[in-house]
């Protein structure tokens, strides 16, 4: 499954501090029916996203009825992003 969508990247104050963009609920539905066949616990899903020119591996992890995509610090860096920055996010499920 290929998904493509714009979202903006938020900051996480949990006790384990990260940035994340939130999948909208539209491809959240699409994510939530292939999620038995691709989660490897905890509903977490193996994706292989592109922000820009960056590319890395991640899990989606689920939130609130949603999923969101953590953008790693590398990525912020060499993207220049920063919280409250809107970003296109291509992203790929590892199956």
């Amino acid at each position: 499954m290929r998904l493509r969508f714009s979202g903006e990247i938020w900051y996480w104050r949990g006790p384990a501090p990260w940035f994340f963009v939130t999948v909208p609920d539209e491809q959240c539905r699409d994510l939530e029916d292939l999620s038995g066949r691709v989660s490897y616990g905890w509903g977490m899903i193996p994706v292989t996203v592109t922000v820009g020119a960056s590319t890395w591996r991640t899990s989606l992890f689920p939130k609130d009825g949603s999923y969101i995509v953590p953008v790693k610090a590398q990525v912020r860096k060499n993207e220049d992003l920063d919280e409250g920055h809107t970003v296109t996010v291509h992203m790929v499920v590892d199956t």
